[in-house]
């Protein structure tokens, strides 16, 4: 088996989840499974072959468990996105909208040199919000994105398209 095909294999559906009419994809099952947590990092570090990157952004807070074994492996820095509020010292911010209202991702304003080029890694790409404010950040620091590499991404949501013209997108699994 692939390592996208182990990974898909392992991903639960729950149907009516967060609220009727929704099927939720639970990523837990791959976190929880060695073997298909290896083909996870496996299958996101293929995506990442011939891309020219020296940071990881790591999205708040999945992008965390799949962006550090790439990083580290990689032996390039982890840099952390983070819900406003969680990170000590000066930082940079950028807000996203939500649902019902609006979110803000911060990141510490030394994390990265300008001309940086910086791979932002998350799980899931549904709207693409999150992922474009993450985006914003890298750009206020005056480096650029390399690649988004999400491990599921949600075809229906058109989160592709928000992010298309701010570097390659790239996904293990699609639904």
């Amino acid at each position: 088996m692939t390592c996208q095909q182990i990974v898909r294999a392992a991903i639960r559906a729950i149907p009516d989840f967060p609220k009727p009419g929704i099927l939720f994809r639970d990523i837990t099952p791959v976190m929880e499974d060695p073997a298909a947590f290896a083909a996870a990092v496996a299958g996101l570090e293929e995506l990442l072959e011939g891309i020219e990157w020296n940071a990881m952004g790591a999205i708040e807070s999945r992008g965390f468990v799949f962006g550090a074994p790439i990083a580290l492996r990689a032996g390039r820095p982890l840099v952390l996105l983070r819900k406003q509020g969680k990170l000590p010292g000066r930082t940079l911010a950028a807000a996203y909208a939500l649902e019902y209202g609006e979110a803000v991702l911060e990141m510490h304003l030394d994390s990265l040199e300008p001309g940086d080029r910086v791979v932002l890694i998350d799980d899931l790409l549904a709207t693409g919000g999150t992922a474009a404010a993450a985006a914003a950040l890298v750009k206020q620091a005056g480096a650029e994105v390399a690649a988004f590499v999400f491990l599921v991404e949600l075809d229906d949501l058109q989160g592709r398209g928000k992010l298309a013209a701010l570097g390659p997108v790239f996904s293990l699994v699609n639904y």
